[in-house]
């Protein structure tokens, strides 16, 4: 357990719990951003808002989402500058299905935390670092 669970326990909260996190992230063109992770990653996209001229999206995979958003919503936001971390089952499966469709940045590899991963790029450069558990020894060390 963590120190910061141990010191709020559930019964001492004095507000509601929170269910779950959904990245909100810039993106330059969004029928680009939809493009790469519905058929590079498998993610489903509801549906455009506004359907005239969409600029938000929420794309689902599994118990997971991610919205996206553009235009005059994004301002004057960066995009790229950000890291998306996916716990997945079998990192050399994933490694395996993407190795060939895009550049892999790093990995896969296994860090002294016990986790293999790797990393991708998206579109707008947003690394998108794919992760499991492993009792494997490190192939790298802490840098």
């Amino acid at each position: 357990m963590s120190a910061l669970r141990a010191s709020r326990p559930d019964k001492d909260r004095s507000f509601a719990r929170i269910l779950r996190v959904t990245p909100r992230l810039p993106v330059t063109d969004l029928a680009r951003t939809i493009g790469f992770y519905t058929e590079i990653l498998g993610f489903r996209a509801g549906p455009p808002w506004p359907a005239d001229r969409p600029t938000f999206i929420v794309l689902e995979q599994d118990d997971m989402s991610l919205q996206f958003y553009t235009g005059e919503f994004a301002g004057a936001e960066p995009t790229g500058h950000g890291t998306i971390y996916f716990e997945v089952s079998d990192v050399r499966a994933m490694h395996g299905a993407l190795s060939g469709r895009l550049p892999i940045e790093w990995g896969p590899e296994v860090y002294w935390y016990g986790r293999r991963e790797f990393a991708v790029r998206d579109p707008d450069s947003y690394l998108l670092i794919f992760s499991e558990r492993t009792s494997d020894p490190p192939t790298c060390g802490p840098d």
